[in-house]
């Protein structure tokens, strides 16, 4: 792209020399000049008919120089305007400095990572990744994202995409409750959950919770410092797209998201 601004400039300065030299510099012959006082000369050796035949015949020639001149000027000044018309079309693809060239190809591989086309579905993990974690019957938790509310869905791949960019992979631990494990779960005790049958958006498809992928395997416990700190990203990304964070609860649920208003908000959509 650089070598075509090149190019642009090079042909401007050159149909501009072409300008200047054409109708500024060499007069062709039998083209009027103008002397130093700014009149056209007069034929000393024609016949002078009166100073009314004179003064015309200076008025003529004066417009049909300014006429002649005016022209030349014009395309100067459209050459000028497409020439940084031009250089304007091609700055955004231009990068002159080499150090950050690096920067900016990182900026496209996420900006590329984020676009809706390629926001798939990560393939579901074999179901023994599942199995004994310190959550209880998380190995027969529903793990389908068709079956979470689409809005809701497409945002929360958005949010897995900016996470794993910022090399923080994480994986669907629970979408979808149904209302019976739901109150399982609660009669277990609060340490899991304080919500019983439609007192939770995972009701809803309106809700998930999530979890740290390192070599492949779960990290659940937020006493892993690695996790910790992927488990503050996933706040700080799910807030910024406009979901609610477990974190900021008073029952800490640092895996949580789902999107904000009540519960009740969503039951009357039933």
């Amino acid at each position: 792209m650089l070598v075509n601004v090149i190019a642009c400039f090079c042909v401007t300065f050159s149909a501009l020399g072409w300008v200047g030299w054409r109708y500024f510099v060499s007069p062709k012959p039998g083209r009027p000049t103008i002397d130093q006082a700014g009149a056209v000369p007069v034929d000393m050796a024609s016949p002078s008919s009166g100073q009314s035949r004179n003064a015309a015949s200076r008025s003529f020639y004066r417009r049909l120089l300014a006429a002649a001149m005016r022209g030349p000027l014009l395309l100067a000044l459209a050459l000028v305007a497409l020439s940084a018309a031009g250089v304007l079309a091609f700055s955004g693809s231009v990068s002159l400095d080499p150090l950050s060239a690096p920067d900016l190809e990182r900026q496209q591989h996420i900006q590329g990572a984020l676009r809706p086309e390629t926001l798939v579905r990560p393939p579901p993990l074999p179901p023994s990744v599942f199995i004994g974690t310190d959550r209880p019957g998380l190995e027969t938790a529903n793990r389908d994202w068709s079956r979470l509310d689409p809005n809701f869905m497409a945002v929360a791949l958005k949010v897995f995409a900016r996470l794993e960019a910022r090399g923080y992979p994480f994986t669907l631990l629970e979408g979808y409750r149904s209302p019976e494990r739901q109150d399982a779960l609660a009669d277990t005790g609060t340490h899991v959950t304080n919500a019983r049958a439609f007192q939770s958006k995972h009701q809803y498809g309106l809700a998930l919770d999530a979890a740290p992928l390192r070599n492949g395997r779960l990290v659940i416990s937020e006493r892993d410092p690695w996790a910790m700190e992927a488990y503050l990203a996933l706040g700080e990304e799910a807030e910024n797209a406009g979901l609610l964070w477990g974190g900021r609860w008073r029952l800490k649920d640092y895996g949580h998201i789902e999107v904000a208003g009540m519960v009740s908000r969503y039951a009357k959509r039933d």
